[in-house]
């Protein structure tokens, strides 16, 4: 009896660990490059289920001018996701009412597009699932190089 009541609150003390874990907000800024399409944050790790708070900035001092945004897609879907930007164009609203988000069950989470001197922030729970989730700007020709990789992983 004494060893099954240790089990029991050894298991208890695992699980309560665990969701302290998940509920832990992760914090972080992605700023776009002031000079080329780049984000200054190439990789980050985030627990799975965790909740995270990524904060986009698009620099006011940016020499390019250019309106930037952040997807989170799907494991091997940065260049479907890419293509269906590229695809967008051919929609009069994709930059304007869309924020140059395609439509596609590949994007789990998006920021607007946004223009310099602005920043934009993403609440978001990471998936369950581990793995590593392509991060892209889909303003057209941007995401071929304007991009970095979440990893989900304990």
């Amino acid at each position: 009896m004494k060893s099954t009541l240790t089990s029991l609150v050894a298991l208890s003390i695992l699980a309560i660990s665990s969701l302290a874990k998940a509920e832990e907000v992760f914090e972080i800024t992605i700023t776009a490059d002031k000079v080329q399409f780049l984000y200054d944050v190439k990789e980050f790790t985030v627990k799975p289920g965790q909740k995270v708070k990524l904060t986009l900035i698009n620099p006011a001092d940016s020499v390019t001018r250019q309106p930037h945004n952040l997807l989170i897609v799907k494991p091997g879907k940065k260049d479907v996701v890419g293509m269906a930007a590229n695809a967008g164009m051919t929609d009069p609203t994709f930059l304007t009412e869309k924020n140059a988000v395609p439509e596609s069950e590949d994007v789990l989470f998006h920021s607007k597009l946004i223009q310099a001197a602005e920043q934009d922030v993403m609440e978001f729970t990471a998936p369950e699932e581990a793995g590593d989730y392509p991060y892209l700007c889909t303003y057209p020709g941007h995401w071929a190089i304007m991009n970095g990789v979440m990893k989900v992983a304990e």
